[in-house]
């Protein structure tokens, strides 16, 4: 198989595209619709809209470019798709009791829930009609319904976090995108990767590995013919301090091609501009003839309109000119001038795409799941809770416009806070957003940054955002007292914006807000034997002389035997285990790809606990137990 490493008809994928955790808290649910995907009926006469935070689906006109009406299902619908027979939509319930509800669209009424894994965000059906595939996302599997029975009969494990996925025509395969990269990440090589499903045999063919930096994998899709799919996601420049933000090199916005008949990756391009980043990509399509790729922008809302024949073409000429001598001319005819003079740099070329895509700006905020039909693209606009609307034909003239899906409601503190952290308009030249680094509602991207917090060449994995102000202090070393101060800094530091008081008030809020998921670890509710025995071990071993309390914090900061010759002093603070189970990996550089590594591997003269003395059954009951916190 071809690797990043080795090498610089009828689609019913109809997706959530996103990655929502447990979206704001309940206390903001139903003020907000939070329009998060989008699906086209028969024919295209309607459409259905998941509004992730009223509970409820939109059914919208788009003739009379009005709602026709709402359909209640249960909390948190995400994930769209429809039945073969156009008779039927299935939606995702994303919760941590995750459920699919199935919908008859001639009564517009709920007729079934199925029971599938912890948070459910997008699904697919299969072509013959049969099957549905479910990204459970934090169950770290793709969940087969069988919907000649309704339910789920099977799980097939992926690396981490499915959030959305696309069938072959023939439903041999499924491409699986893993929204984090999976492993250590202070190696040579961190990035997500595309697992490919083979849905015969219900196992996981192989993963297609993506280039280094490859993280917040959001949508993919695949070509009318069949040929490739395109995949959104961010490519982290985390090698490079974040001072070079400036020259756009520190999260780049990206769309890898994978050839769909090999399985193997094409390449990799960037849908910025030289001085101007198109932050967070988010959902992508095809037009029905495959003459247009359409990619939304979450961080700048707006959309980038690809003309494939010249993608193609581009890498095609890219690829067979290899053999690229430095001088004014190749020997296959390109100028100097030309972008990309071998596939290899196509990853690193801010000018690939010019000439051929158009960046097309629409009127509402924070752009997730699209649909196209004929030449007009519909957006969900999930902060201004509307849908936006385009005629994406070069000779139609027209600009975008938004729909509102409702009553206007007027925008907390809490809500402004998390439009702020997502909306990269206030970044400097709009590469990137507070949710670049902390996706997830305000997680992690597992990757290592080299910020500027405590000096340069000294890179930390990012922190879950999670509690931290309840948490002080901020940082790996705690060089900041508390999360106002991590706020101030890193908009100053990292954005490199002015960081206006307004500003830090509505992201403090939306932070302090958060609220844990309840693990996947735990079993409906309690904890498992295995985990109940490991509490016990969790104060023996004495684990809980630093990670005490409800917060399982101390507010001091340790030796933890980490020391390295970027961090000789190798003083860290204590960390929550709140959430452990999602924010892998571990210790100050991420070393620590699981917890049983931290426990065990990384735990040098039992610095994490004293587990030297523990039998395997009791280290794997503690792991167990803490991965239930």
């Amino acid at each position: 198989m071809d690797t990043p490493r080795q090498a610089a008809a009828f689609t019913v994928v109809f997706l959530a595209a996103t990655v929502l955790s447990a979206g704001p808290s309940r206390s903001q649910a139903n003020e907000y619709r939070s329009p998060v995907s989008v699906i086209a009926g028969p024919e295209g006469q309607l459409l259905y809209i998941a509004q992730a935070t009223a509970d409820r689906v939109a059914v919208f006109d788009p003739a009379s470019e009005r709602v026709d009406d709402e359909i209640a299902v249960a909390e948190y619908p995400v994930g769209l798709a429809l039945s073969v027979d156009g008779q039927q939509l299935y939606v995702t319930s994303a919760t941590p009791e995750g459920t699919v509800q199935v919908i008859d669209l001639r009564s517009r009424e709920v007729i079934d829930r199925i029971a599938a894994g912890h948070t459910p965000v997008a699904l697919v059906a299969s072509p013959d009609g049969a099957t549905l595939y479910v990204c459970n996302q934090f169950s770290n599997n793709v969940g087969v319904v069988d919907l000649t029975i309704g339910e789920q009969v099977a799980t097939i494990a992926v690396p981490r976090e499915p959030v959305a996925a696309a069938p072959t025509s023939d439903g041999r395969f499924l491409f699986v995108a893993n929204h984090l990269p999976a492993g250590p990440a202070n190696t040579d090589y961190t990035a997500c990767v595309v697992s490919v499903i083979d849905t015969e045999a219900r196992e996981l063919f192989r993963n297609i590995e993506l280039p280094d930096g490859s993280t917040n994998l959001q949508d993919i899709t695949i070509s009318p013919d069949g040929r490739y799919a395109y995949v959104t996601h961010l490519l982290g420049r985390y090698k490079f301090p974040v001072t070079y933000l400036e020259r756009g090199w520190v999260n780049t916005n990206a769309l890898t091609i994978i050839d769909v008949p090999e399985q193997t990756y094409v390449n990799t391009v960037l849908l910025d501009d030289p001085t101007q980043g198109a932050a967070n990509p988010h959902g992508v399509v095809c037009t029905d003839d495959g003459a247009y790729l359409i990619v939304s922008h979450a961080g700048t809302h707006e959309l980038s309109v690809i003309a494939r024949a010249g993608l193609h073409a581009r890498l095609l000429a890219a690829g067979a000119a290899r053999d690229f001598v430095s001088t004014c001319t190749s020997t296959s005819g390109r100028r100097f001038t030309d972008p990309s003079y071998t596939a290899r740099d196509i990853p690193n070329d801010l000018t690939f795409m010019s000439g051929i895509r158009r960046r097309v700006k629409l009127a509402g905020n924070g752009l997730r799941g699209l649909v196209v039909i004929g030449s007009t693209v519909y957006a969900a606009e999930y902060f201004s809770d509307s849908i936006g609307i385009i005629d994406i034909d070069p000779g139609a003239g027209g600009a975008g416009r938004s729909v509102a899906l409702g009553e206007p409601t007027p925008m907390t503190t809490v809500r402004q806070g998390e439009m702020l952290f997502h909306d990269a308009s206030h970044s400097f030249q709009r590469w990137h957003s507070c949710s670049s680094c902390h996706s997830g509602g305000a997680r992690v991207c597992a990757l290592n940054w080299d910020l500027l917090n405590d000096g340069m060449l000294n890179a930390k994995n990012t922190k879950s955002l999670l509690l931290t102000h309840e948490t002080p202090p901020a940082m790996a070393t705690g060089v900041r007292a508390n999360a106002e101060e991590a706020v101030r800094s890193g908009i100053y530091f990292i954005q490199l914006a002015a960081p206006r008081r307004p500003v830090r008030e509505a992201l403090n809020a939306y932070l302090k807000s958060l609220e844990p998921v309840p693990s996947p670890y735990l079993v409906q509710g309690p904890m498992s034997d295995a985990a109940s025995r490991g509490a016990k071990v969790f104060q023996t071993a004495g684990c809980a002389q630093c990670h005490a309390g409800p917060l399982f914090i101390d507010g001091l900061r340790h030796r933890v035997g980490t020391e390295t010759e970027e961090e000789p002093r190798g003083r860290f603070d204590t960390p929550t285990l709140i959430e452990v189970w999602r924010t892998a990996p571990y210790l100050h550089d991420g070393r620590a790809e699981t917890v049983r590594d931290v426990l065990t591997t990384f735990n040098p003269n039992d610095k994490h606990g004293h587990v030297s003395t523990l039998s395997e059954d009791e280290i794997a009951d503690l792991v167990e137990y803490v991965l239930t916190r």
